[in-house]
């Protein structure tokens, strides 16, 4: 008797991406562009307040992703790139 063992392994079956040269990505440029420009870089005066502006980019760049990317299920035929 021989005892095989198993493991679960996680197959992803979605990509979310924003499609090249489409309208999605000339406005989640646009939109990235004008907060970054938003963020207030004036008071970074230590370390601590350049962590909070990274964050505050951090979670703003991800909002803006969010909102325009497009989840796309992968399949035999998905290229690998």
């Amino acid at each position: 008797m021989v005892n095989v063992f198993t493991t679960e392994e996680f197959i992803q079956e979605k990509h979310h991406t924003i499609i090249k040269k489409s309208e999605e990505e000339k406005e989640f440029t646009s939109e990235l562009i004008e907060a970054v420009r938003n963020i207030n870089t004036l008071h970074i005066l230590d370390k601590k307040s350049l962590e909070l502006v990274v964050q505050e980019y951090a979670r703003i760049s991800d909002i803006i992703w969010y909102k325009h990317l497009k989840c796309i299920n992968i399949t035999k035929q998905s290229k690998v790139w």
